[in-house]
């Protein structure tokens, strides 16, 4: 498997691909694909890999295949118990090939295939490597209008993984050439919070704050409000008993995801397409009606736009009103998580230039640009703005986390405005959670 190269000083092994693969298949992936760490693809991921590996040379992207009629079910238990087991074979698998390489001399490190692992910064990135990215870049599939890899032959029903190996490999994968995803829209219709929309546009707060409810921010949310509580009683007016029952499960068994429902409706993949094709109408009935048609809580906070996709289009469902997945810790905080929790909805009719300028330890300027309910975030001061915001910055954080009032930071002027103090009100309004 391994040969010599000379390096100038010394020789060291050099490894091929089709050995890598090779390996990884007798080691249990139902596929894989070496990345170089140079590759541009990858180029994101490259700083936070070498943080956690140094040697860090080659990529092995892994995929294992997990089984369809579980993630289909609109049984939460049946689908969540699909996705640990095929979680922990995949780990399992990872750690066999870095025993194999160890065992021939190559150093080699498998982060977990769970997401997130490294949460000392939350909400900031949680994971060592993105193992979509890494598996687009080995020509294992292509991103979805759900954002989720598909894999040309298992479809969406498919975990990643990634093993580090401190060794060059002589040749690479090359990215697919084709997208398996013919977006049908299916994804669309099943997600019960809108968080997919028609035009592509992807609501991650709004899918962190559902389907990540019984763990993550939802769980930071459940401590606090046991802190807040005056009594038991006090407690179950805030959470009920099988609500809380259901997070003692997340805690003791594995993470509960509330839902699933983009990967068990998309019908792409070889391997999975061919009933889609025979009968789409038959698809629709046993895979994407039981989800859609299924009464359950919807947990959304006030103000958004899943609260409306619930009452419009999921009606038979009820709407659980929480606060939302995931909070500011820090002014760099939110300008990062600004794209993710903006609420297009929220912003028809608003254009507009916002300036801010924070002052204090997190000192920093940026433009924030509403236009035609998109959202443009950029770094430094551009153009001219509607409304210029300059505020010190902790004072901030404490009034995104509703631990202070803008009225109070304006009367006392930690929070100033030049300009039209409705045009603050319209931004809010683009940022309910």
């Amino acid at each position: 498997m391994l040969t010599s190269v000379s390096t100038g000083e010394q020789s060291r092994p050099r490894i091929s691909a089709e050995d890598l693969i090779e390996l990884a298949r007798e080691c249990g992936a139902d596929d894989a694909g070496p990345v170089s760490i140079d590759d541009p693809a990858v180029a994101e991921e490259r700083p936070h890999i070498l943080r956690a590996f140094p040697s860090t040379r080659t990529l092995l992207a892994l995929v294992e295949r997990m089984h369809r009629e579980p993630v289909r079910s609109p049984a939460r238990s049946v689908a969540n118990l699909e996705f640990h087991t095929a979680g922990h074979e995949l780990d399992e698998i990872a750690r066999r090939i870095v025993r194999k390489l160890e065992d021939r001399g190559v150093r080699a490190l498998n982060p977990a295939m769970a997401f997130p692992m490294e949460l000392e910064s939350f909400p900031q990135r949680g994971w060592i490597v993105s193992h979509k990215r890494v598996a687009e870049a080995a020509g294992l599939g292509k991103m979805g209008v759900h954002r989720n890899l598909i894999h040309p032959k298992f479809g969406s029903f498919v975990l990643l993984g990634t093993v580090l190996i401190g060794e060059d490999v002589e040749a690479h994968s090359q990215p697919l050439d084709f997208n398996p995803c013919f977006e049908c829209k299916l994804c669309v219709a099943a997600c019960p919070v809108g968080a997919l929309k028609p035009d592509g546009y992807f609501d991650f707060s709004a899918c962190l704050t559902h389907n990540y409810q019984q763990f993550m921010g939802g769980f930071v949310n459940f401590v606090e409000d046991i802190a807040d509580s005056r009594s038991a009683r006090d407690f179950r007016g805030k959470q009920n008993y099988a609500e809380t029952v259901t997070r003692w499960q997340s805690l003791s068994y594995g993470p509960n995801y509330n839902a699933a429902y983009c990967l068990a409706v998309c019908p792409a993949g070889e391997d999975v397409i061919g009933p889609y094709l025979e009968d789409k109408r038959r698809h629709l009935k046993d895979v994407l009606d039981p989800l859609t048609q299924k009464k359950e809580k919807v947990y959304v906070s006030k103000g958004t736009d899943a609260a409306d996709h619930v009452a419009q289009r999921f009606p038979h469902k009820t709407i659980r009103w929480v606060r939302p997945g995931a909070r500011t810790t820090s002014v760099r905080d939110f300008l990062a998580g600004a794209p993710l929790s903006f609420q297009p909805g929220k912003a028809t009719g608003l254009d507009a230039v916002y300036h801010f300028i924070f002052t204090g330890p997190q000192a920093c300027e940026a433009t924030m640009t509403v236009r035609n309910r998109r959202l443009a975030v950029r770094e430094g001061l551009h153009g001219a703005a509607n409304l210029r915001v300059t505020a010190d910055g902790a004072t901030w954080v404490r009034f995104l986390n509703k631990e202070t009032s803008i009225l109070r930071a304006l009367v006392t002027r930690a929070v100033r405005l030049k300009g039209s103090p409705r045009l603050l009100a319209a931004f809010g309004k683009c940022f309910p959670a």
